[in-house]
């Protein structure tokens, strides 16, 4: 019921967001249906226009653009979510633990996170996915824990705040684990800065694994993906063809859509009053 009361007060610019997201989110779960072509399925010359059959066209291989499009946000949109969810417990789970016991712990993790951090992100990925190779769960693993260094940072300073609090050396004087507390005092009270982190992180990784298609290190052809499909169609654009503007208009929208939500979430999580 509070929920639905929420939403009621919720700005248009939230509820723009929330629209948009649910929107990418009913064509992932529902490609098939949607589509009347196959993912990979050619059906006609390259580079159309959009007609009747092709509602936006076909790509550089004569594959229906508005079919590559719906599938790939069901590709780019579930590796993203699962790379970030991954992140997100390697992350929050190593910064309250450093956060939590303090001394050797908390400064052996730290220089650790520190120096994986003095990489440029792009860089170190695109070296480590030369090596380890291309593959889905390769990409996952690599962007997973590249992305849990930020995590940490925001986990850690968080729970620090928490950890001096008078409720927590209440638990421990009742002899707590760490374990307890983690999961029953420092992550409820640290839930609104890191719900909104995972809004900004889905962001990145999706804007990440785009920016390592479109340089042919992501999600490999011939599966859908929105940065493979502006790199596969970029030379449209020489001849006045628009065709790479759709994906690339699909991975800005939906990173406006989410920032949307996560804006609002922090107005409501900060107690600030329009």
């Amino acid at each position: 019921m509070n929920f639905f009361k929420l939403l009621r007060q919720s700005p248009w610019s939230a509820r723009i967001g929330m629209g948009v997201v649910l929107i990418n989110i009913f064509a992932a779960i529902f490609a098939p249906v949607i589509c009347s072509f196959g993912e990979t399925e050619v059906v006609g010359d390259v580079w159309l226009t959009p007609n009747p059959a092709n509602w936006l066209g076909t790509d550089h291989l004569g594959r229906d653009m508005f079919t590559r499009l719906i599938y790939g946000a069901r590709n780019t949109i579930a590796i993203a979510f699962v790379i970030t969810m991954l992140s997100f417990v390697v992350g929050t789970v190593m910064g309250f633990f450093a956060a939590t016991l303090g001394g050797w712990t908390d400064l052996t993790l730290s220089r650790l996170i520190d120096i994986l951090m003095a990489f440029p992100t792009l860089i170190f990925a695109l070296m480590v996915l030369s090596v380890v190779g291309t593959g889905t769960g390769a990409l996952i693993v690599v962007i997973a824990l590249l992305d849990s260094t930020r995590v940490y940072r925001l986990s850690r300073a968080v729970a620090m705040d928490i950890a001096v609090m008078d409720y927590i050396e209440a638990a421990r004087l009742r002899g707590e684990r760490i374990w307890w507390l983690m999961r029953h005092e420092i992550l409820p009270n640290a839930m609104p800065p890191l719900v909104a982190e995972f809004g900004l992180r889905f962001c990145f990784v999706f804007l990440f694994i785009a920016a390592l298609s479109f340089l042919g290190l992501g999600i490999q052809p011939p599966t859908a993906d929105w940065g493979g499909m502006v790199r596969e169609n970029a030379g449209a654009i020489t001849f006045g063809i628009m065709t790479p503007l759709f994906p690339a208009g699909a991975i800005a929208l939906l990173t406006v859509g989410v920032n949307l939500i996560v804006d609002w979430f922090l107005h409501i999580a900060s107690g600030l009053k329009d």
